[in-house]
């Protein structure tokens, strides 16, 4: 049985003296924490600010805090391949259930993508709230995934931000309906090789458009961007971008050996 998960952003668990501690949990994690009606001798998972992962018992849970003591410190994975997806910014409540699907499959990163076509356009005060808003999201799903680490979440970019972004990624996928070959596994294939690239060392970007699509110049500027990108198709299908958003990280995250 999966254990609740709960992130620690200003706390280091090694750093604890004492055999029984209170969590610096969050209040909206405290509220969780009592949701869950966690209750003495229970246990649950913590990845604290050094980004250690322990399996802690339960002590005490009162209004406001949650003390625990180490049961166990979990050994370090080995290195994991990274899949940040870049995602034209859709309207209403797909950003919202992009990064949360996302977050549950693994992505590691998100990034907002103001495009030509998006039809939302936020200005500093609103992409800032909302940039706040989808953080919280990805820290929900993580927590309810049972994620090792929440995925950065960053503010809006332009183009020319997101080429400078993907520079150095081992391979990044361009996502455009009008690209009538090349396939993800193909792309992921011949740029991780040629580099000599380990799948689970592997830094790849996802580029998917908002509706509308992308733009024939952001397709070649984004391509253009490193020696390593290419536009790739999902298919016959024109998908939704909700869908696309979700559909083209979780192929590379398979390609990669993860979803297996």
């Amino acid at each position: 049985m999966s254990l609740p998960h709960f992130f620690l952003d200003n706390q280091v668990i090694a750093h604890e003296a004492l055999g029984a501690f209170a969590l610096r949990l969050a209040p909206d994690d405290v509220k969780h924490a009592r949701a869950l009606r966690l209750s003495p001798g229970e246990h649950i998972a913590v990845v604290d600010a050094a980004k250690d992962y322990f399996e802690c018992e339960v002590v005490a849970l009162d209004q406001d805090a949650l003390s625990v003591r180490i049961a166990q410190k979990f050994d370090a994975d080995r290195t994991l391949s990274a899949v940040v997806l870049v995602q034209g910014i859709a309207k209403g409540d797909k950003m919202d259930d992009i990064i949360r699907h996302a977050t549950e499959i693994g992505v590691s990163g998100f990034v907002p993508f103001s495009c030509e076509r998006s039809i939302v356009k936020l200005d500093e005060k609103k992409a800032a709230a909302r940039t706040q808003r989808w953080r919280s999201i990805a820290k929900s799903a993580a927590m309810q995934s049972g994620q090792r680490d929440v995925p950065e979440v960053s503010l809006p970019l332009s183009l020319g931000e997101v080429c400078d972004l993907v520079r150095n990624a081992h391979a990044v996928l361009v996502c455009w309906e009008e690209a009538s070959t090349g396939s993800i596994r193909e792309a992921l294939t011949g740029a991780l090789g040629a580099q000599g690239v380990l799948p689970e060392d592997a830094r790849v970007v996802v580029v998917v458009g908002p509706e509308g699509g992308l733009t024939e110049h952001e397709a070649a500027r984004l391509t253009a961007a490193n020696r390593f990108a290419s536009t790739v198709s999902l298919g016959p299908s024109i998908l939704r971008t909700e869908t696309a958003g979700l559909v083209a990280p979780a192929l590379v995250l398979y390609e990669l050996g993860g979803l297996q």
